[in-house]
């Protein structure tokens, strides 16, 4: 017995090394190869997805969304022939929102526009995370649904904090935890990523189930479709200089 013990102690010790031996910019390179290589990825200038949001598991929405590098991105949530809209322009953020009753562009504050604009680059933070002014640790594994996923920690210029974790396999983005301080406050929102698809020779995730804390609210978006390198005019990002045209 006391050998089988040691043996077990010494088995752990290999186990927790080779895990402390696997370094941020190792796993950062294992992810982007796994996605496709970063050359590919940076190859995409533009990201035009098609699908649908279903919202707290009772309504469905047609959803388009569009990106463009470096940091630009819209999206239109539509229902019951009513469009609501969420736009960054890499400066600023604006939105129009019918389902409140405002159907005129209206800004976002700085701290509201947080999302959209950590959510903006088409290849995620992690490629390019030096040039973006982040900060990257590695914390070991961590239990993501059964899975010892890797956990990357991306301190964004920002100060938002993305705990990303990577499938131990396949190296993939399987779930990320976003926390943002918004007007003081932590606001915190957990995505599941999953059925991986590729566009021009690079993976996506064509699902994405986010739910926000504390509060419990919940979405499930599934692309249907997607088409890169499209051409899209930067004036759709842009805050509409009169009043009603918000596309």
């Amino acid at each position: 017995m006391i050998v089988r013990w040691k043996y077990g102690l010494a088995a752990f010790a290999l186990a927790s090394a080779s895990v402390q031996a696997m370094t941020a910019d190792e796993l950062v390179a294992k992810n982007l190869d796994a996605r496709g290589g970063a050359a590919k990825l940076q190859a995409i200038k533009s990201l035009k997805s098609e699908g649908k949001l279903l919202v707290g598991g009772q309504f469905e929405l047609a959803v388009v969304q569009y990106q463009k590098a470096p940091d630009s991105t819209r999206s239109e949530a539509s229902i019951q022939g009513l469009t609501a809209v969420q736009a960054w322009d890499g400066k600023e953020g604006w939105q129009i929102s019918p389902f409140q009753g405002r159907k005129d562009p209206e800004k976002m504050s700085a701290d509201d526009a947080k999302a959209l604009a950590d959510d903006a680059p088409i290849s995620g933070q992690l490629l390019g995370w030096q040039e973006r002014g982040s900060k990257l640790e590695y914390l070991g594994t961590e239990d993501v649904d059964g899975t010892a996923a890797h956990k990357l920690k991306v301190t964004l210029k920002n100060g938002d904090v993305e705990y990303v974790y990577l499938d131990p396999d396949h190296f993939l983005e399987i779930r990320v935890v976003t926390q943002r301080s918004v007007r003081g406050t932590l606001v915190e929102s957990v995505s599941d990523y999953g059925d991986y698809e590729q566009v021009d020779g690079v993976y996506f995730p064509f699902s994405v189930a986010t739910e926000s804390r504390p509060d419990g609210n919940g979405q499930q978006l599934t692309i249907e479709h997607a088409e890169a390198n499209v051409p899209i005019d930067d004036a759709l990002f842009a805050f509409p200089t009169t009043q009603g045209a918000g596309r």
